[in-house]
């Protein structure tokens, strides 16, 4: 039975919900007990009314064309079918043919024009489609439908031009262009349509377009015009590239375009839009009208990808795609682990990072101490990392300190940046294995032997417990003393016996230990121990005054002995006689030199001076003071009233005498001093006289000022004078430079003294 059949509970009684063709037939109800069966027998039978599924339309047709109308209606028994005519029924004629749904008119004329009617029907009902026929008779119309006024179409392009007018018949078409009739070629087709369809278009295509369409009642024209554009070409287009991260590139994309024509450039990235407007970063759009071009800016590693320019016009849209490429240093590697550590070994593992589309070719490890300035590159086994390493041995760590390690990769590009560091861990402690250097010492006071040496860093020490061991023995004997000093930061050990004589020479070594053991012992150093003071002052002590700042102390050297104490140098004290200067001069020489030069004294004052010996243990008594009076100031005036005469490549000079104050030193001569400039070797004359000639050949501009000399050291310069070179002077004569009236009168009487530029 059909799935949607039901019964009752004691399934006597069959219900079948929505009845449908497809349930009719026979059925047969079997009642049975134990005493026998029996059944019944009964027929279903299903039937309809019509139901349409295919109406008929109304319809427009032209005179002379043929009407096809069909209507189709469900039912059952099936319907059968009748036609009327505005109410009357319609038979069969010789342009009308009736067959079942369908009606057939040819030849149409005005009076076919009507409403119809299509009945289906049987036993049961009788439906009706109704539609009306128009049979329409005009001449062609161009008032709804008229040609476009203006088609656009470029160079090489295709145009098809539409000409539909109403007009009932079809009318005939034809087309001019201009006052010419237009006759179809290979270029040029009249479609079935009544369209214009040029292929390939010229310029010469260009130019004003007619349709004229004809039919028995009368013809109608409609108008355009073809406007040809030059065909938009990408002449640029944007390229494959391959750039490293941080440069700046451009991607062409120019054009050649009608003038006429506005063009729009767009740019994609990935598939999307760059929105330009917007400012975005990296990107920016460069050139003028037909000029495309994008500049990215320091691009970056997520810049690789496809690039796509579209140009676009109103008529046509064209694109062309670039792939760049950027490449860059790695990224930086992944995962370090440190696997082992032993005191001076560890052992690292690690994943690479991107490689930024070049090859890794390179791996460097790196460490970090609490003792390390930044991270250091340290050695590995294998010694280098390549590429394809992704593990290694760190060798040649110290012992007991902490570390954190970092991997960095490298490629053709550049080096990247470094992982993150791995977890600190200590190394295994060990014995020192490092010696303290420059073992030293001396001085102290009679009767110690002080030894000194570097101290050992954190980072070497190599364990907890760290000391230094002290040996040392008198020089020729066979037995050492042996000392520890547990503090680490020790440096410094004094040994005090009353029995060790001054100077007394000494073997001396400095070894290290740690909880682990002893370690390393130095090489062997003299160290000799304390010492007395001198015991003898120098003599032959005498001061002498070379100017006004400057007075040179001499003495006699003192020949000492391990008795007298030994001498290392010499202390000068000096100080003058004003009870109101506290502070006494005081300079130290050292080995042999018996004199010193003593400057930035006061000028016309009296010094005293005495010389002491020193050595390590302090200085000895003074030599008796000896004193000596500074001279005078030097003269304070300037050189003044100079003149000069230039002729030939001589220049003769003259200047007032000058004349000094009483408490300022006599004048005993003059300097001359010239150069080309401020930044050129400076030539000395010296000269006894207040004139002077000077041999230069004057080629060049040059800069002359003049000085006294005395006793109290050079006086004051007077001010620079520019002498111009020959070519310069509009004639030659005497230049006078601060003239007064005493020195014009001198002016045309020079004694010049010829000295030579080299000369003194």
């Amino acid at each position: 039975m059909p799935g949607k059949i039901k019964y009752s509970k004691s399934q006597a009684i069959l219900e079948i919900p929505k009845f449908q063709q497809e349930d009719e037939g026979f059925y047969e109800c079997i009642a049975g007990n134990l005493r026998g069966r029996n059944l019944a027998k009964g027929q279903l039978i299903f039937y309809a009314p019509p139901e349409w599924e295919q109406k008929i339309q109304n319809t427009y047709l032209s005179i002379y064309d043929s009407l096809f109308w069909e209507c189709k209606a469900s039912g059952n028994p099936n319907p059968s079918y009748t036609w009327l005519k505005n109410g009357q029924h319609l038979n069969t004629e010789e342009r009308i043919q009736i067959e079942n749904g369908t009606l057939i008119i040819t030849m149409l004329n005005i009076s076919d024009s009507g409403i119809y009617q299509c009945a289906a029907e049987n036993k049961y009902q009788t439906i009706y489609a109704n539609a009306e026929l128009r049979v329409l008779a005009s001449a062609p119309d161009f008032s709804k439908n008229p040609i476009k006024k203006i088609s656009v179409v470029q160079v090489g392009g295709d145009i098809s031009i539409e000409c539909k007018p109403n007009a009932f018949p079809k009318a005939s078409i034809s087309w001019k262009r201009g006052t010419e009739n237009l006759k179809q070629s290979k270029r040029v087709l009249l479609l079935e349509d009544g369209s214009l369809k040029i292929c390939n278009v010229t310029r010469s295509d260009a130019g004003s377009y007619t349709c004229v369409a004809t039919n028995q009642f009368g013809n109608g024209k409609s108008s355009g015009s073809l406007v040809v554009k030059e065909r938009t070409i990408i002449t640029v287009p944007p390229s494959k590239m391959d750039v490293t991260v941080g440069e700046s590139i451009v991607l062409p994309c120019q054009v050649s375009h009608d003038p006429t024509m506005e063009v729009l450039f767009v740019w994609y990235f990935n598939g999307d839009i760059i929105d330009l407007k917007k400012g975005v970063a990296h990107f920016e759009r460069i050139g003028g009208e037909s000029v495309g071009d994008l500049m990215i800016r320091n691009i970056q590693l997520g810049h690789s990808g496809k690039y796509l320019c579209t140009v676009q016009t109103t008529l046509e849209h064209l694109s062309a795609v670039a792939d760049i490429i950027v490449r860059g240093p790695p990224g930086p590697p992944e995962d370090v682990k440190v696997e082992h550590i032993s005191s001076t070994t560890s052992q690292l593992s690690w994943r690479p990072g991107p490689d930024n589309n070049s090859p890794i070719q390179i791996f460097t490890i790196q460490t970090r101490t609490p003792f390390s300035v930044g991270w250091q590159v340290v050695a590995t086994v294998p010694e280098i990392l390549n590429g394809q390493t992704y593990n290694a041995t760190v060798v040649g760590l110290s012992p007991w300190v902490e570390y954190e390690f970092r991997v960095v990769a490298g490629n053709n590009i550049g080096i990247g940046e470094p992982s993150k560091p791995s977890e600190l861990l200590r190394t295994k402690a060990s014995v020192p294995n490092v010696a303290p250097g420059n073992i030293n010492g001396g001085g102290g006071s009679r009767s110690e032997l002080v030894i000194t040496w570097e101290a050992i860093p954190e980072e070497l020490q190599n364990g907890e417990g760290f000391g230094y061991i002290i040996m040392f023995r008198p020089v020729g004997t066979t037995t050492w003393m042996k000392e520890r000093v547990a503090l680490v930061e020790s440096s410094k050990f004094i040994y005090r016996n009353e029995s060790i004589m001054p100077l007394s020479p000494f073997e001396v070594k400095v070894g290290v230990y740690n909880n682990e053991g002893e370690g390393s012992l130095s090489t062997v150093s003299i160290v000799y121990s304390g010492e007395d003071e001198p015991q003898l002052a120098p003599r032959g002590t005498s001061v002498q005054s070379f100017s006004a700042s400057e007075m040179e102390v001499s003495w006699n050297a003192i020949a000492w002995n391990r008795n007298t104490g030994r001498v290392l140098g010499y202390e000068v004290l000096y100080w003058t006689d004003n009870s109101k200067e506290s502070m006494i001069g005081k300079i130290r020489v050292s080995g042999n030199v018996t004199t010193k030069n003593i400057t930035g004294l006061r000028a016309n004052t009296i010094y005293f001076a005495s010389v002491r010996a020193y050595n390590t243990a302090g200085t000895g008594p003074s030599s008796p003071p000896v004193n000596v009076t500074t001279k005078k100031s030097p003269p304070s005036q300037p050189p003044a009233n100079i003149a000069w005469k230039l002729s030939n490549s001589k220049l003769c000079l003259n200047w007032e005498h000058v004349k000094t104050m009483e408490n300022e030193s006599e004048v005993l001569g003059y300097k001359i001093l010239y150069r080309q400039n401020r930044q050129s070797k400076t030539h000395i004359l010296e000269t006894n006289n207040t004139s002077a000639e000077l041999l230069v050949p004057f080629e060049e501009d040059y800069l002359i000022e003049i000085r006294t000399v005395s006793d109290g050291g050079d006086g004051s310069s007077s001010e620079e004078i520019r002498i111009p070179k020959m070519s310069s002077l509009s004639s030659m004569g005497v230049q006078i430079l601060k003239p007064s009236t005493q020195f014009l009168s001198m002016v045309g009487f020079f004694y010049c003294f010829a000295i030579h530029p080299l000369s003194r």
